[in-house]
């Protein structure tokens, strides 16, 4: 089964349908409740239901996942009948397999609960008509060409005993989202340093900056000191998902002294130095954060003389 640990719990949404054709005869006969074996349309609902539910115990691949709700709908036409199936989670994959999966049961249903009496019944297409969730879908609504820096504190990276990862996987991560990065530079942990330095990248335009390192207990785990008196606007929600994320899979996350904010229209964030912590803390907060900018520019707009 794929890995999907690294994955961020979102509202999921799938709907499937599924196509029955038939004498109009017989499509009446579903919709009457009239046909040779009782309660066709609750029978063919109850199948749907069940077929959602097992999904994973059909198809191989299939993560188990919390289904929120399922609804299962039929539309009677001339010579076909068709089952709409749509299901919802709050989880780290989709579902429109098991929406599918629904509606292929239900229509097996019905088709084996007609046979009696139109032997010309045909399954024909199943199809999902339309889903929504996940990162694919908010990656979509973000501006893309976002100036970015991501600057790595670190004393014993700055002098060359130790090669950087976490600023590295911070840039991989950011490739996807196709920002503009204009720094990567290795710095040491030196308080007035690091604020100097994240203060003419403000100064730059530089609309987000990205460090790692110097979040933690350590004596010279400073970044913490030097940025938070640079933020104006303190966006504590963004370290909070970051950590309740790194939370889900290590104890020690709840140590993170991260934090994140405004200076301007520049998005300041202070990730940890591991190269794990950076990783998660990155796919905890993409692409979401960058909402901020549709948020910052609408508000821009606003001011007057804009």
């Amino acid at each position: 089964m794929r890995d999907i640990s690294h994955k961020s719990n979102t509202l999921r949404t799938a709907i499937a349908c599924a196509e029955l054709i038939m004498k109009p005869e017989s499509v009446e006969m579903v919709r009457t409740n009239t046909g040779p074996k009782p309660d066709i349309p609750a029978t063919a609902r109850a199948a749907g239901y069940l077929a959602v539910k097992a999904t994973p115990s059909a198809i191989p691949h299939c993560h188990p996942i919390p289904v929120e709700a399922c609804k299962i709908d039929f539309e009677y036409l001339e010579n076909l009948i068709k089952i709409t199936v749509e299901v919802k989670t709050i989880y780290k994959t989709g579902c429109e397999v098991e929406a599918m999966h629904g509606a292929s049961l239900a229509a097996l249903t019905i088709y084996d609960m007609l046979k009696p009496v139109d032997k010309g019944v045909e399954i024909g297409r199943i199809y999902l008509e339309r889903k929504q969730g996940g990162k694919t879908d908010f990656r979509e609504k973000f501006p893309k060409g976002i100036t970015a820096a991501v600057i790595v504190c670190s004393d014993t990276v700055s002098k060359g005993e130790k090669e950087d990862r976490a600023g590295k996987a911070i840039m991989a991560k950011l490739e996807p989202f196709e920002v503009d990065l204009r720094e990567y530079q290795v710095i040491p942990d030196e308080a007035e340093v690091i604020r100097q330095k994240v203060l003419n990248l403000c100064e730059a335009g530089v609309e987000l900056i990205i460090t790692t390192g110097g979040t933690g207990l350590g004596p010279r785990d400073t970044t913490t000191e030097a940025l938070a008196p640079l933020i104006e606007k303190d966006i504590p929600g963004i370290m909070e998902a970051a950590r309740k994320y790194g939370q889900d899979r290590t104890p020690y996350a709840m140590l993170s002294r991260s934090v994140a904010g405004l200076r301007g229209r520049t998005l300041i964030l202070t990730l940890p130095g591991s190269t794990r912590g950076a990783e998660e803390s990155m796919d905890a907060l993409f692409p979401y954060v960058l909402h901020i900018f549709k948020v910052l520019e609408k508000g821009y707009q606003h001011l007057p003389g804009q």
